[in-house]
């Protein structure tokens, strides 16, 4: 059983080209080979293109660079309901935003959101998904069972039910701080299937002990594109085995996460180390950490281009999260 879909073998695709730039929505979504764009905070331009969409995460350096998806080939688009997509050259952009006010609470929204995709995907030919990005509102409020991060993630396997029965893809899950409770969930799916990674030093997200919630994270540390010419690498950060490290010591946090940053890379058989053709995002707790996260990654990664996000990790006691590309 491949991923809800025929499983059909094309030739392989070079990885989309992910980039950070400063440049007019308008001029780039008029560039051959654009598969999607990223704008953030409140004060991202606003686009009626399927292609555009505007992340509840701000970010602390200005003016903001947008995130860049292109492809090799001409991209069609369009909407569906709530989702808004995109597909080029054997690549596939879909996205949702889904409103909690109208779903209902964290499960609710997220089960509904991901039945909507789920179901969106596997009637594609770009049915393989790669890499998943969920941002919600107030990851770490409530207490035990009852926390929006554990409520998610029931609601997020229960709207994808065996879609992803032979495997979890890459995902990364933070908490914004916008004004409306909203679910942003966007993916990055192919015609090809990837191949997943795994971190020796953590225990897998699907193998978590009953302390993290009654349903354990669905998501693979990394993902090798169809390719073998890219890494997509899951939100990382301080954990080692299950347990989070170094509580309340971000430099400590900011060292672990780059432990197993290296690490993912040496699983995926990828040179060490990070370029300036390896974009990053760093999601940061509290805002007065970021010049000290800023100050880190520029010393430690030089060159390295990062976008710093105000984003809330899904443990309360994570400081910083790092997720990213590495291109072979």
């Amino acid at each position: 059983m491949v991923q809800g879909c025929e499983n059909v073998r094309p030739a392989l695709h070079r990885a989309p080209q992910v980039s950070y730039r400063w440049v007019d929505p308008e001029t780039v979504l008029q560039e051959a080979g654009t598969l999607a764009v990223f704008g953030f905070g409140t004060g991202a331009a606003r686009h009626a293109d399927p292609r555009w969409l505007n992340v509840d995460l701000e970010d602390f350096d200005a003016p903001t660079p947008l995130e860049i998806w292109q492809v090799d080939g001409p991209v069609t688009h369009g909407r569906l309901g709530e989702l808004q997509w995109a597909s080029g050259d054997g690549w596939l952009f879909a996205a949702i935003t889904v409103d909690e006010h109208t779903h209902g609470g964290p499960r609710a929204t997220a089960a509904t959101a991901y039945d909507q995709l789920c179901a969106f995907v596997a009637a594609r030919r770009e049915c393989h998904v790669q890499r998943i990005w969920n941002y919600l509102a107030d990851i770490n409020q409530g207490e035990g069972d009852t926390e929006r991060y554990k409520q998610f993630c029931e609601g997020r396997a229960e709207g994808m039910g065996n879609f992803f029965a032979e495997g979890f893809p890459a995902a990364t899950a933070i908490g914004h701080h916008a004004s409306t409770p909203r679910l942003q969930v966007y993916l990055l799916a192919c015609d090809e299937p990837g191949g997943r990674v795994e971190n020796p030093r953590q225990v897998s997200a699907w193998r978590y002990p009953r302390q993290y919630g009654r349903t354990p994270p669905s998501f693979a540390r990394a993902m090798t594109l169809p390719g073998q010419d890219a890494l997509a690498i899951s939100g990382t950060a301080a954990v080692v085995g299950h347990a989070s490290a170094h509580q309340d010591d971000l430099l400590a946090q900011l060292d672990e996460t780059l432990v197993n940053l290296e690490t993912l890379l040496a699983s995926a058989n990828m040179p060490a180390g990070f370029d300036t053709q390896s974009p990053l995002k760093a999601y940061v707790r509290h805002p007065t950490d970021a010049p000290l996260v800023r100050d880190f990654l520029q010393s430690r990664l030089p060159g390295v281009p990062v976008l710093l996000l105000h984003g809330d990790i899904c443990r309360s006691e994570l400081l910083v999260e790092i997720d990213g590309w590495r291109y072979a």
